[in-house]
């Protein structure tokens, strides 16, 4: 069985949810604490052992593909000022070379065709998908749980979550079957369903493997949902010859899409901070108790 190795992570969106912070900084850089939203997915995907990132960028993005390269003036004056630490952290924050790939979705036509437009870098092998949006906190990755699941089991793992009942109508959500070493049986999933026809309250939570026939079935998928090419769609086509299956996750998401969970994620990120938690629990502390 091929092992996971690439990873497709959709950049191309336009952060309309929180604009203006968006007008002209690619949603996926936006500091979260001590660094772009970003980071810390790309983070939890080396963990996992990812070697090859395929980002699917969009129009005005091009400052996500300046992050990952060498910033010649900004390194030769840390060097001067004798600011190893910085530099050092810098330095391990870039990519060995080779290890990026950037690919342009060239109109918003959804997930299920962002994932299309990295069919040929990824190739004939099976492969990650991580949504930008999400931060997936916890003593053990996400995405590296569920490669040590598809290790097991094969096939294709979604990762998801339990939300409230009243929440389900937001969310794709799951049809569980049987639960089996942690894992649960996927029968079905359902695009965001009215609560009384909700088959679990498992939602899907933004982290994906997937078998390369999935781009076969994009290629040919119509519109659906907000007229897009939905990754859902294509994913229930494939699920009638290759089994599902999903992994609940038990830590905290982040969801830094919106601006409630963009400022969620910035506290929720400071106050975990080894280095700068206890001091941000004071200044949080401060300015609430100064509004009282």
């Amino acid at each position: 069985m091929t092992r996971v190795r690439k990873a497709i992570i959709p950049v191309a969106g336009m952060g309309t949810r929180v604009l203006p912070a968006t007008k002209v900084i690619p949603k996926e850089l936006l500091p979260v604490f001590d660094r772009p939203a970003l980071q810390y997915v790309i983070d939890e995907a080396r963990e996992a052992g990812i070697e090859h990132f395929v980002l699917v960028t969009g129009r005005n993005k091009g400052a996500i593909e300046d992050y990952f390269d060498s910033a010649y003036e900004l390194e030769a004056g840390l060097e001067a000022k004798k600011k190893t630490a910085l530099l050092d952290e810098l330095k391990d924050l870039l990519p060995e070379a080779g290890a990026f790939s950037f690919t342009r979705q060239q109109a918003p036509l959804g997930l299920g065709h962002a994932i299309w437009c990295g069919r040929d870098i990824v190739g004939d092998e099976p492969f990650a998908v991580l949504l930008p949006d999400m931060i997936m906190v916890n003593d053990r990755p996400c995405l590296a749980e569920m490669v040590e699941a598809y290790d097991r089991v094969g096939g294709n793992l979604v990762s998801v979550e339990e939300v409230p009942a009243e929440d389900v109508s937001k969310y794709g959500i799951i049809e569980p079957g049987e639960t089996r070493s942690g894992l649960i049986e996927m029968r079905g999933m359902v695009e965001k369903p009215a609560r009384e026809a909700a088959p679990s309250r498992y939602m899907i939570s933004g982290r994906y493997i997937l078998q390369p026939e999935i781009f076969q079935l994009l290629a040919s998928q119509e519109p659906g949902a907000g007229g897009e090419i939905q990754l859902t769609d294509s994913m229930l086509k494939l699920m009638k010859t290759s089994p599902f299956h999903a992994f609940p996750f038990t830590g905290r998401t982040y969801d830094t899409g919106s601006k409630l969970g963009y400022l969620e994620a910035f506290v929720g990120l400071a106050l975990e901070s080894g280095e700068f938690g206890a001091q941000s629990r004071e200044v949080v502390e401060a300015l609430l108790k100064a509004r009282r």
